[in-house]
């Protein structure tokens, strides 16, 4: 027993020695490390101990070989923009690479990095900045996962990459710039692929047939492309799948109906394609469905009853087709998980059912631009998370104020539009409304082309969350009120063709949101239940946003609105678009509109403005629509500036304009060798006379008619044919003293 103690501790001396060995990682692995670490701008790693294994990130095996890097969003950033292919390259018993969401910025060396990974199975480096192409061929036989999406990587995706990557399971490009055609041959009868992620790319031609020799695929991703064709039929074969996701694309042609075979199905989007035909009457069958995305497409025929005995469905989507029927044989009572409803722009008729109401979950309905004749009742108050209603360019709705008064009770609503479902009721204010205190939430209210009546009322000024307010082509009078430039988040008006008059009041110049950049980055953005969708130009895709999209904007034309524009107006430096045409705006336009930096839409046409563009315009370098037609401005356009690059129709009407682009050139004051020895005062003199035998003759004209026809205006049919003819008048006077006026001073200059 004596000796058996000093023998214990040699035991465990030499077990330590053993055990430290085991774990020490690999010298020329650790200097690799520490290369990359020197590559990298920020943020510093604290690998600074003798044993690399013990390193943030670092995983090693039982022979100190490095087999996991996973440093996941560290911010980590690249001093030369060099991807450190050849210090990664060096880890060649690496199974796990994971640098995902950094910033890591440069060309991907594939050749030197992966194929030295012959070891690697998972590889991550999503969400970075890197660039290149993907190689022929997968890292290792060994690779499960591949995730490089959110990238800058382009060029085609060859298919022999996939026909070498015998354990692939998860094969992820999405958000990149990758084109050409879809691969073909990614499945093989003993394929192990699960999930495949192509969206956000530009692929083109069709989706390759095999997908069906998938069978363990259970996501197909492919949206956002530019794929065309007809889903292919094999694809039905893949019993597998639980999604199919292949939006904003040209995808034409029927769904099958053997897309019922799919049983496994929970998520199918089809939206913004070309397809056709009729909805599988089967579709209800698939009994595990939660989403149905098929709005934007060709779709007709009518609504699938089986879809009411889909329990499980959370989101149901058909708008912008042309499917039709009576909305009334439906019953959603069975639907208790539905949270969105979007039929939106089709040709659904009858009455929209109660049973609607008996959905509990339900927190957006868009009905709009149908047939149906839509009545809001109290059972819409059960509806405790409805955040989203829109139901306007139906059947006309009836008693705007109890209607509002009804939905005042729904306490989350945040988008409210109701356009085109009153006809010449008055706008809801006075007694009705004197309690009000709802609409907490409400960032969207739009009540246009409503033709209601009366003003501005006053219980909007208590909307303190609201962004975009719509009033535009009803019959609102009065004037603008000034508590409308005192709500906190506003920063969409539109008020167009009303009968709106007074003046621009200077309060609407300090709206917070259109006046400090600071104020709208405080105010985050409310994420919608249903999505807005916005499309650039004719030929582009339409943009997708799950929040409130407007562009910050004043919209306030074809209103009898007057006095001058005010110089405050330059507070709103956050304004893009201001349209205040066709109204009686008077007096010089405002020399401050130039210090509206990111105005790109500036309408002042048809008022009686006067004097010159101001020369401060040449600042206003976002400006891609200007007009100032019909006015009575002078002077020459500021030349030398983008002015010129609009058509000469957004200046005409101006009889004292000149230069391009329209085609009178500006005179010069410079005299001529044979022009006549006359003093300036003189020829100033001349210029400014008045030819009043022209003006005589009109007024004139102008009186025996106001005798003759003047009565007429008692009735009514009468005044619009008065004032088009006295407008006529005014103009062709016009026109005739800028005539003479000219003629005078051609004869002196």
């Amino acid at each position: 027993m004596a000796n058996a103690f000093p023998s214990f501790l040699l035991l465990i001396f030499f077990s330590n020695i053993i055990f430290e060995n085991t774990h020490a990682c690999n010298h020329k692995e650790r200097s690799s490390l520490l290369f990359l670490a020197l590559t990298l701008s920020s943020p510093h790693l604290n690998w600074t101990s003798t044993d690399c294994c013990n390193w943030e990130g670092i995983t090693c095996n039982h022979g100190g070989w490095i087999t996991h890097l996973q440093l996941p969003s560290k911010g980590l950033k690249l001093k030369e923009g060099i991807f450190p292919s050849s210090s990664l390259g060096n880890l060649t018993h690496l199974t796990h690479l994971n640098l995902s969401h950094n910033s890591l910025y440069g060309s991907l060396d594939q050749t030197e990095l992966l194929l030295s990974l012959n070891d690697l199975e998972i590889l991550d480096l999503s969400y970075n900045l890197l660039f290149g192409v993907l190689p022929s061929s997968p890292p290792s036989c060994h690779i499960r996962m591949v995730d490089l999406s959110s990238n800058r990587l382009h060029g085609v995706v060859p298919s022999s990459f996939f026909q070498q990557a015998w354990n692939l399971t998860s094969f992820n490009v999405s958000n990149n710039t990758f084109s050409g055609p879809f691969p073909s041959s990614i499945c093989r009868p003993s394929s192990s692929l699960q999930h495949l992620d192509f969206s956000f790319n530009n692929f083109t031609g069709s989706i390759s047939s095999g997908l069906g020799k998938c069978s363990k695929l259970q996501v197909f991703r492919a949206g956002n492309n530019f794929l065309s064709g007809s889903l292919p039929e094999d694809m039905f074969n893949s019993t597998t799948l639980e999604e199919i996701s292949l939006p904003l694309n040209s995808l034409y042609g029927a769904v099958s109906d053997r897309i019922s075979n799919l049983t496994n199905l929970t998520t199918l989007d089809l939206s913004y394609n070309q397809l056709s035909g009729v909805l599988p009457l089967h579709l209800g069958k698939l009994s595990k469905l939660k989403h149905i995305l098929l709005d934007s497409n060709y779709l007709e025929g009518s609504f699938p009853l089986s879809l009411m005995n889909s329990t499980n469905l959370v989101e149901l989507r058909l708008g912008s087709n042309n499917l039709e029927g009576d909305i009334s044989m439906l019953n959603f009572s069975r639907l208790g998980q539905l949270g969105k409803l979007d039929m939106r722009k089709n040709n659904f008729s009858g009455i929209l059912p109660i049973s609607l109401y008996s959905c509990k979950s339900l927190k957006a309905i868009r009905l709009n631009y149908n047939n149906l004749e839509v009545q809001i009742h109290p059972e819409i108050l059960s509806l405790k998370y409805l955040s989203f209603l829109s139901l306007g360019w139906n059947k006309l709705l009836t008693n705007v104020t109890g209607v509002m008064k009804i939905l005042l009770g729904c306490k989350r609503l945040v988008v409210l539009s109701l356009a085109s479902s009153f006809l010449g009721e008055e706008m809801p204010n006075g007694v009705e409304m004197a309690d009000f205190n709802g609409f907490q939430n409400l960032r969207l209210l739009d009540l246009s082309s409503c033709n209601l009546s009366g003003i501005i009322p006053s219980w909007l000024s208590k909307l303190k969350k609201l962004q975009v307010l719509d009033l535009s082509h009803n019959r609102i009078t009065g004037s603008i009120p000034n508590w409308l430039g005192t709500l906190p988040r506003l920063q969409t008006l539109v008020m167009e063709f009303n009968q709106l008059s007074g003046e621009f009041p200077k309060e609407l110049c300090t709206l917070p949101m259109l006046v400090s950049g600071q104020t709208a980055a405080q105010v985050g953005r409310q994420y919608l239940e249903l999505p807005f969708y916005f499309r650039p130009s004719a030929d582009a895709k339409p943009l997708q946003y799950n929040y409130i999209f407007y562009e910050p904007a004043i919209h306030l034309s074809h209103n009898c609105l007057g006095g001058n524009i005010p110089i405050e107006i330059d507070q709103l430096q956050l304004l893009r678009w201001l349209d205040l045409s066709a109204n009686n705006f008077s007096g010089n336009i405002p020399d401050q509109i130039s210090n509206l930096k990111y105005i790109e839409i500036l309408d002042l046409s048809m008022n009686h403005l006067s004097g010159k563009i101001p020369a401060s315009f040449t600042d206003l370098n976002f400006l891609s629509s200007f007009n100032v037609s019909y006015n009575n401005l002078g002077g020459p356009i500021p030349s030398g500036t983008q002015l010129q690059s609009f058509n000469a129709s957004a200046f005409e009407g101006n009889l004292k304009l000149c230069g391009a682009p329209l085609p009178n050139k500006c005179q010069t004051t410079t005299k001529g060798a044979d022009a006549p020895d006359m003093s300036t005062q003189d020829a100033d003199t001349k210029e400014q006379q008045i030819p009043w035998f022209y003006v005589s003759v009109t007024l004139g004209f102008i009186t025996g008619f106001w005798g003759v026809c003047g009565p007429l205006l008692l009735m009514r049919k009468w005044r619009h044919a008065y004032y088009n003819f006295l407008d006529n008048v005014q103009d062709r006077f016009h026109v005739m003293i800028a005539k003479r006026m000219a003629s005078i001073k051609r004869r002196f200059v």
